[in-house]
């Protein structure tokens, strides 16, 4: 068997758009409970969760809703006004790969996926460097 890419239908191997839900759901969880993690965050976090949701939806190969309705990931300036320390970053990877076992998503799929969530998590690291905290909001940036 060959190593899945984020290229093959990814998606189906997660188990659909139903168990993307449950896995921003059930990382969510683990956000509110998390003391360091919960201040990151704005205090409504619904608009975060379908965000996120439309993120890996179409990172996984589904359909480009979130480019369509907010342009370009940028996922860098997307987060500075949120202060994230390598502790956050660490726990985002934790927690978001806890929801993805937890989904019971096959451990082949999580590898590929977690290959590329490391660097990504990483880049997110912004405290202590002079980058604009206004937030983006939700206009497209283009």
């Amino acid at each position: 068997m060959t190593e899945p890419s984020i290229t093959d239908s990814m998606l189906a191997r997660v188990g659909g758009a139903d168990a993307i839900s449950r896995i921003v759901e059930s990382f969510y969880v683990r956000i509110e409970a998390d003391s360091h993690m919960r201040p990151i965050y704005p205090e409504d976090l619904e608009p975060g969760k379908e965000k996120l949701k439309l993120f890996l939806l179409q990172w996984l190969g589904g359909p480009p809703a979130y480019s369509q309705r907010y342009g370009h990931p940028r996922l860098r300036i997307r987060h500075f006004p949120f202060v994230i320390d390598d502790l956050a970053a660490g726990r985002w990877l934790r927690y978001m790969r806890e929801a993805w076992q937890e989904e019971g998503v096959a451990d082949d799929v999580v590898g590929v996926v977690f290959e590329r969530f490391g660097p990504l998590a990483h880049h997110m690291v912004n405290a202590n460097q002079d980058v604009p905290r206004d937030p983006v909001g939700e206009s497209r940036l283009e």
